[in-house]
């Protein structure tokens, strides 16, 4: 049990719906009654007050907040009967849809009109007395919103005189005076509230007008840099710039001795959860069936037991909480490995990942930091809500946390050691049909450094350039050692994370080799290959160096079949890929 007050501000309404239709038996405090703590139980305490009663709330706030402090019990106090003066916002006005009794009751029970009798009554304050406060305090709030204001728009205004002083220059130099460039600097002069954007439009207009004359250079020059400025400042900061950013940390390769044990993947995790353990004492693990059995694939078997159950630890099915918690953890200092059991369950959790977590560095433009690491796992399997690979999602979503996707165990465990030397926040996801495949254990477990972004060639070849990650590349090695009895050679690269995306241009180099490329993958058409598609041929100008059209492979758009042959159908298979790149050769 936590010490933690929370309050709920009832006012009757949830926006415009009314309570009835919002919380069951229409009260919160009701509906949580079975939640309340007994004499030899866990729960928390429940208090009910009236919004209106100053005194009332004091003293029940006083005696709930300081038992809360010593007992460690938890409190919920409902706040009843608050009214809500301006409605929810300026489009939602309250009048639409509260009745003319309710909001006379409103106007009759404001809390600040009954703590202003409150104060009469118990004369703290004479009725003069209280209109000086309050005049006092309108002045203040109005006089405080002026100096926001001003101190917002004064250098923008100061952007404007500017770019009307360098506008006028440019009027001047043009022997007929542009009547376009003036009617566009006229506009820009009478706006009475500029902005950035005003100024930008404007300026582009007038240099789409000069073409490349250049007596516009100089203009040409300020917009670029408005441009820049305003993107910086507005842009900046979705990941670690500086030393804190896992981008910045170096690479190792995996050390092996000639007598290094050969393992099932499993075990390669749990040995490396249990040096990691050893060796940093803010890491925590928690997830759905992490602690008592150490996962559902075995990666901390035994360690609760050894580590204890307050760093390895199970949760209830809620993924929701489960990112809550890691959220927490994560601000606070720790180092959480916040655990989805299968990434077919990210969506349960997946608001709280984009809306505090993928975005907070973005937000504060670079002042605080969530490194919570998300692990999960995915891909090919045979069931059809364990099986799933929806890329796609998690890359329009967790924009600002790096999504790394290993094709074995010893890439997984790098990449967790890269980023817990970095502050970003990262989700890594295992391959679910890989965790009984042999690998070799490397010695450096917690030294072992994978670089995101950096994508591996698995195998050399001159005739195409096949892109994947995860569990599909097994498949595309297959296809292309088959391939080889046909004479056709496949450059095989493992693309290794999604965020951040080949920043090196590494595909782009095997493409200037091979001028054929196809991406493979098992998430929807459309989905994450058109994404590597597009950071490719858009993004690296991979297209100039196509003798062929690209392609993509993927998934079937339905969730994966039940199965092995649902699994052949449902996802890339070996024969698929074999057939199209002998099209691709052929063309």
């Amino acid at each position: 049990q936590v010490p933690l007050a929370v309050f709920v501000w009832d006012d009757g309404y949830g926006i415009s719906v009314p309570r009835k239709y919002q919380t069951t038996k229409g009260s919160i405090s009701e509906a949580l009654r079975g939640m309340q703590k007994r004499d030899n139980t866990n729960g928390f305490d429940i208090y009910k007050v009236k919004a209106w009663d100053y005194a009332g709330m004091c003293e029940v706030f006083e005696e709930a907040i300081t038992k809360m402090r010593e007992t460690h019990t938890p409190a919920l106090f409902h706040v009843e009967e608050v009214t809500q003066p301006q409605g929810h916002s300026t489009s939602g006005s309250h009048e639409r849809y509260k009745t003319p009794d309710r909001l006379e009751w409103e106007r009759a029970w404001d809390g600040n009109k009954k703590m202003r009798e409150w104060i009469i009554e118990n004369a703290l304050a004479s009725e003069d007395e209280i209109e000086r406060i309050e005049t006092a305090a309108k002045n203040f709030v109005k006089k405080s919103r002026q100096d926001a204001w001003d101190k917002y728009i004064t250098p923008i205004r100061e952007l404007v005189n500017r770019s009307l002083s360098l506008i006028d220059t440019l009027i001047t130099n043009i022997a007929d005076g542009d009547t376009g460039v003036q009617a566009a600097r006229k506009q820009l002069a009478a706006t009475r509230e500029p902005s950035r954007k005003e100024i930008l439009k404007t300026i582009h207009s007038i240099l789409m007008q000069t073409g490349d004359d250049s007596r516009a250079t100089e203009l040409k020059e300020f917009y670029e840099s408005l441009r820049d400025e305003g993107y910086a400042t507005y842009s900046s900061h979705l990941y670690h710039e500086g030393p804190k950013s896992p981008l910045k940390v170096m690479p190792t390769a995996p050390a092996y001795r000639a007598d290094s044990p050969v393992l099932n993947g499993y075990e390669i995790l749990n040995r490396y959860f249990d040096a990691l353990f050893e060796s940093n004492p803010l890491v925590v693990a928690f997830g759905e069936d992490v602690g008592k059995i150490g996962d559902v694939n075995q990666g901390f078997a035994g360690l609760q037991i050894k580590h204890g159950d307050k760093r390895i630890f199970d949760t209830a099915i809620r993924e929701l909480t489960i990112m809550g918690q890691g959220i927490g953890m994560a601000v606070r200092g720790l180092r959480p490995i916040a655990e989805i059991q299968y990434i077919d369950y990210l969506i349960y959790g997946l608001q709280p990942l984009t809306d505090d977590a993928a975005c907070l560095h973005w937000r504060t433009k670079g002042r605080q930091s969530c490194p919570i690491i998300v692990r999960t796992r995915g891909h090919r399997l045979e069931g059809i809500w364990h099986s799933g690979s929806p890329m796609a999602m998690m890359l329009s979503t967790l924009r600002g946390m790096h999504i790394c996707v290993p094709r074995n165990m010893v890439q997984a465990l790098g990449m967790y050691n890269t980023l817990l030397q970095g502050n970003d926040p990262g989700i890594v996801v295992e391959s679910l049909n890989g965790y009984r495949l042999k690998e070799k254990l490397p010695d450096n477990l917690t030294s072992y450094f994978v670089a995101l972004g950096v994508p591996e060639v698995l195998k050399q070849g001159n005739d195409i350039t096949i892109v994947s990650y995860g569990s599909t590349l097994r498949i595309c090695q297959e296809a292309a050692r088959l391939l080889e009895g046909f004479h056709v050679d496949c450059e095989v690269i493992d693309v290794q994370t999604l965020l951040p995306f080949d920043i090196n241009h590494l595909i782009l180099d095997s493409l200037k080799k091979t001028n054929r490329i196809l991406f493979v993958d098992e998430d929807v058409p459309g989905g994450a290959a058109a994404y590597m598609y597009n950071q490719v041929m858009e993004t690296q100008g991979g297209y100039r160096w196509l003798d062929v059209a690209a392609r993509t492979i993927t998934a079937k758009p339905h969730r994966p079949s039940y199965g092995s042959d649902g699994d052949y159908f449902s996802k890339p298979n070996t024969e698929e890929i074999v057939d199209v790149i002998r099209e691709m050769m052929a063309e």
